[in-house]
């Protein structure tokens, strides 16, 4: 087998596109991972903004994630009508186009590239920032350890959709148990306290 093969897979047919298909568990890590990666790491950096204005800041918070949620919101809706307007698949740039023309359907294309560049960055570096405030001995190594990340993920989307679904299936699903297990205890130590502080 070709090393080429091994990293990205053999050419697939065009009669085996069907196979590429995605069901809802594994859409999810693949679709799902730009708001779940937006909910790992933006609290802390709107947080991270507003520490210098110390208490005053804080009042901030609940407006700024209202607005989050309220965006998100909006984005469901809109991809449940872009699903029922194009059930064969519609990205932005094909939406934009049919709708609006070619020079729309374009710029929302580059919009969605720069998008997706953006995303792989930030998310790549707060999770090696992370990594990283965990364990200090790497801080050496952060660049690398950030392209090495990128490199993986790279291969794993070029060899195709569902084994990109197959393969982010584990921490996409560890990431939403762990939100959830973090949240239902954050409750119930609140409703434990009665409302009161607790360490």
């Amino acid at each position: 087998m070709k090393l080429y093969d091994l990293l990205f897979g053999k050419p697939l047919r065009s009669s085996e596109e069907a196979g590429e298909k995605l069901g809802p568990v594994g859409g999810l890590s693949v679709f799902g991972l730009d708001a779940l990666s937006s909910a790992a790491y933006g609290p802390e950096a709107a947080l991270t903004l507003l520490i210098p204005l110390a208490a005053a800041g804080i009042a901030y918070i609940v407006p700024i994630m209202a607005s989050i949620i309220i965006l998100l919101v909006i984005v469901y809706f809109s991809y449940r009508q872009t699903i029922l307007a194009y059930p064969t698949g519609g990205g932005s740039y094909t939406v934009a186009r049919k709708n609006l023309g070619d020079f729309p359907g374009l710029l929302a294309a580059a919009a969605l590239m720069i998008d997706y560049v953006l995303t792989a960055a930030v998310g790549i570096s707060a999770g090696v920032g992370a990594l990283v405030s965990a364990a200090p001995s790497l801080l050496p190594h952060t660049l690398l350890i950030c392209l090495v990340i990128l490199l993986l993920i790279t291969i794993v989307n070029l060899r195709g959709v569902r084994e990109t679904g197959a393969v982010f299936i584990v921490p996409t699903y560890l990431f939403v148990g762990t939100m959830l297990v973090t949240l239902m205890l954050g409750l119930g130590k609140t409703l434990a306290a009665g409302g009161e502080r607790f360490a």
